[in-house]
């Protein structure tokens, strides 16, 4: 009987499960996953309680890994929220037009980030990408649940966790190759970087709604309630529970009872905390509440 050596991405999904990095497959040559969506979920296997994303079927099982890219020489992700992994993605500018010569590329931006903060550039594991950008991974802080974010950081900087994935060293794509530069384990994420990502906080101010503002006791009841059930959403359920939560304070908005800016704020801040990204949860919340004041401009009878 023959026995053929593992393929390479079936290596570096088993070398990344090691380190205790939940994987999941791409597509070959591909960032995407390969998995199925909701859409066309058969309802069986592990979706057979409904329907699992690929943040929840990443796993770190090596028969299960085996099996998976047994067929196909699919790429590597790597799920960060389940592997306790934040990853700081440094990206290049894209190259089409004359203007993008002049843009610094993430790497740039973020060694001035913390040139600012009087820190040093992190030593960590480290993953050229295909694109020539960089990821540093860090193990995230213990009982933290941060969410992915886009430019929170800098320019050309993202970050991902919860809710995100990366592609693993060791996968290629028609751009090129994912190759280790530092292999050494994840740092622990500094205090500084911690401090600029955590979700942000809503003031008691945002949650009381000072007497000041026009709110009803009524509206501010509404406001603290829906905020509350957007937190503790269920994973799946997370984006439903903000869009309902945003359709059902965009009323008290079309009525005055509420200021816009604040209903945005308390949301966005309780949908970050439930690992939503920052973007994800502005556009949500922007949806909701358009819609609830284009249906309810006329005013409440008393």
């Amino acid at each position: 009987m023959t026995h053929h050596p593992p393929s390479a991405p079936l290596v570096a999904a088993l070398t990344a499960a090691e380190r205790g990095w939940h994987v999941f497959p791409l597509r070959p040559h591909d960032k995407r996953p390969a998995l199925h969506g909701e859409a066309v979920c058969p309802g069986i296997g592990d979706c057979a309680g409904g329907h699992r994303k690929w943040e929840d079927r990443a796993t770190i099982d090596p028969d299960r890994i085996r099996r998976a890219w047994a067929s196909l020489p699919f790429n590597v992700g790597i799920a960060t929220g389940p592997s306790g992994l934040l990853v700081v993605d440094l990206d290049m500018p894209k190259r089409r037009s004359k203007s993008s010569a002049d843009t610094p590329c993430g790497v740039t931006t973020f060694r001035a980030l913390c040139e600012r903060a009087g820190q040093p550039v992190p030593a960590t594991h480290t993953v050229r990408t295909a694109s020539g950008g960089v990821h540093l991974y860090f193990t995230a802080p213990a009982g933290a649940r941060l969410a992915n974010t886009a430019g929170r950081l800098g320019k050309l900087i993202d970050t991902r966790a919860w809710g995100g994935y990366v592609v693993a060293a060791g996968s290629i794509t028609p751009t090129g190759p994912y190759t280790p530069v530092n292999p050494m384990p994840p740092a622990p994420l500094p205090e500084w970087l911690h401090s600029l990502l955590a979700p942000r906080q809503p003031s008691r101010g945002l949650m009381a709604v000072p007497a000041s503002s026009r709110a009803s006791r009524y509206a501010t009841a509404a406001l603290r309630a829906e905020t509350a059930t957007v937190r503790d959403a269920r994973h799946g359920e997370r984006d439903a529970t903000l869009l309902a939560g945003a359709r059902a304070l965009g009323r008290f908005v079309a009525w005055g009872d509420l200021p816009r800016d604040v209903v945005e704020e308390a949301l966005q801040s309780a949908g970050e905390c439930t690992g939503l990204s920052e973007r994800q949860c502005r556009s949500t919340v922007r949806s909701g509440l358009n819609w609830s004041i284009a249906h309810n401009s006329q005013r409440r009878t008393a």
